[in-house]
């Protein structure tokens, strides 16, 4: 779904909002997801002594003619060391306004959505991993313009 909205931050008088309803099937634990399964050599025990929690988080890449390459945080969540590794989400909606500084997600093909997760130490460096699973989503050549979100 996308609307063409009045945007007040930026300096345009309208800007695309698109608003995305997913699923997440991922399995961080044992490195599988819904969507491709990846392997890391280091998945087993993502959980050691330093490892404090997981940041998560769905992010969307997608290009446009005016700029190469846009990238737009959707949904995260926090994981505490002893939560359940395993996710399974249905009919999530961003968490995040989905705004672009203009008029690129009309029609856009290739919207690719990644599920990636920072892991937070107890001390040390804050290594950041991207699960290899992804899916492109095509976005509709028409504005909705119903209050149906």
């Amino acid at each position: 779904l996308r609307k063409n909205v009045e945007d007040f931050t930026g300096p345009r008088e309208r800007s695309d909002l698109g608003f995305v309803t997913f699923d997440i099937t991922a399995d961080i634990l044992n490195g599988k997801n819904g969507l491709q399964t990846f392997r890391n050599k280091n998945a087993l025990i993502i959980f050691d002594w330093n490892v404090k929690q997981l940041f998560l988080y769905l992010s969307a890449e997608y290009s446009t003619k005016n700029n190469a390459l846009n990238q737009v945080v959707l949904w995260d969540k926090i994981m505490l060391r002893g939560d359940n590794p395993r996710l399974s989400l249905k009919d999530m909606k961003s968490k995040y306004f989905f705004f672009d500084d203009g008029n690129g997600l009309k029609g856009n093909r290739n919207i690719t959505l990644t599920l990636s997760w920072n892991v937070v130490p107890n001390a040390g460096i804050l290594p950041l991993v991207t699960g290899s699973g992804h899916v492109s989503v095509p976005f509709p050549d028409t504005y909705e313009t119903t209050k149906s979100y």
